[in-house]
């Protein structure tokens, strides 16, 4: 009997978990090679998971919305047709994966690797993931509590899973929050002051007044939220705007675009134009293109340019265009529209979501004049423009001023003020909306 083991597949480099949406084969079922077994996500993108080899599946591992560790076998398939099947039950325990490397200290965890779901050792410094930092922070859990909450990830690290079930438990008045105060002294070992009884607390469910509809949160915008979350949290975001007579690029288009769209079987839109403006201006200000890993700056010499674009769900993902300082208009205009069109189709790979040194958003696609993005982390700036509105203003001229009617445009960045300060941030951005000013109105597709 030969049994191939189905593992979760790794959906790239910072992908450490997914979610099981749907299983499309179950125990006993026979598979073909390349034929989908179940569908899987992660805070990126849904893929499909296919058989590695043909025959039957004997054992599936793990239930619909169990998130499991990249590498972990979750299926198995027997390729001798005549096989027996086990029909065992899928286990009714859902399995956590393990939380990515985030540090609360300087050095490595202290908890045995032989015993993940065990408390670590008193005084062991432990990694917690952003996530887990910000459930902490909002529930009242403090430091001390968290120490001593069982992790069930890898090397005993915390989930959300963990701290979630912990503050349920804690208001349920199953665990007794940690206010032992510890007293140290140069000439003794640290007192232990005893605990006052436990005070059990019951906890109303909350009440809504008036005619409300209550909605869950889908999955994505849960994860859109956390990390929306995550993001202000890290980074002391500061705003700049700007504004940009935006005529010559506008008309130019006006023209261009019919003869662009018969030549190359792709529309002509306007965010390549702005991608195009931004590259040139990351490589007159390479470090806007960068990330910051504790205190050490990480300029990124790859520039790959986020796009934020709307889901049918409504909800936004940012596919990435990749080494965009390498394309022309042409090529720019062919990867933005590929991208956007897999987003709407729900067609996006895991790769094309990766790698992002730098993100736009077009809020003016929804009619905003400007907008304070969130900056997409580890990145350290985002770039919003608004709609393009004709108004009156004073243009200069050689022979004076006047007053014209021109296309106008506002910009805005928000950037990390960690490392991006305001000098950085402001230049940039007025470099990007002169860019689109004297866009050339004689050039050539």
């Amino acid at each position: 009997m030969a049994i191939v083991e189905l593992v979760m597949p790794k959906m790239g480099e910072s992908i450490m978990e997914a979610t099981i949406l749907r299983w499309h084969k179950k125990t006993g079922d026979h598979v073909k090679v390349d034929e989908t077994v179940l569908e899987i996500a992660t805070d990126k993108v849904d893929s499909e998971v296919p058989s590695i080899d043909e025959g039957v599946i004997t054992e599936v591992l793990f239930k619909e919305n169990d998130v499991v560790p990249v590498g972990t076998v979750i299926a198995r398939i027997n390729t001798n047709a005549d096989a027996a099947v086990n029909t065992a039950p899928v286990p009714e325990t859902p399995v956590v994966a393990s939380e990515p490397k985030f540090t609360a200290a300087a050095v490595p965890s202290a908890a045995p690797a032989a015993a993940p779901a065990s408390a670590p050792a008193a005084g062991g410094a432990r990694f917690y993931s952003p996530l887990v930092l910000t459930i902490a922070q909002q529930e009242g859990v403090s430091f001390a509590d968290l120490e001593r909450i069982p992790g069930s990830g890898s090397d005993g690290r915390v989930t959300k899973k963990d701290i979630l079930q912990y503050v349920a438990d804690r208001k349920e008045g199953k665990v007794i929050p940690d206010v032992t105060p510890v007293v140290e002294t140069a000439a003794a070992p640290a007192t232990v002051v005893s605990t006052p009884p436990a005070v059990t607390t019951t906890v109303a469910s909350p009440t809504y007044n008036g005619n409300v509809e209550i909605v869950e949160m889908d999955r994505m915008r849960k994860l859109i939220a956390n990390h929306m979350v995550m993001s202000k949290q890290t980074s002391p975001h500061v705003t700049s705007f700007a504004e940009a007579d935006v005529t010559n690029m506008v008309k130019w288009r006006d023209r261009m675009k019919g003869e662009f769209e018969k030549r190359e079987g792709e529309k002509l839109t306007f965010t390549p134009l702005f991608v195009e403006a931004i590259v040139k201006c990351i490589k007159r200000f390479p470090l806007i293109n960068c990330s910051l890993d504790g205190d050490k700056i990480i300029i990124k010499k790859d520039i790959n340019i986020g796009m934020a674009t709307a889901l049918p769900s409504g909800n936004l993902i940012v596919p990435v265009i990749k080494n965009a300082d390498t394309l022309n208009l042409t090529g720019l205009s062919k990867q933005v529209n590929g991208l956007a069109n897999a987003a709407r189709q729900n067609k996006l790979k895991p790769e094309d979501t990766q790698s992002g040194t730098f993100t736009l958003t077009n809020v003016g696609t929804f009619g905003s004049l400007m907008g304070t993005p969130i900056i997409n982390q580890p990145q350290v700036a985002i770039l919003a423009v608004g709609a393009i509105k004709k108004r009156p203003v004073v243009v200069e001229t050689e022979q004076g001023d006047s007053i014209a009617i021109r296309h106008m445009m506002y910009l805005s960045m928000s950037y990390d003020h960690r490392i991006v300060d305001g000098s950085l941030g402001a230049t940039f951005l007025t470099a990007v909306a002169q860019e689109l000013e004297n866009f050339d109105p004689k050039r050539a597709i």
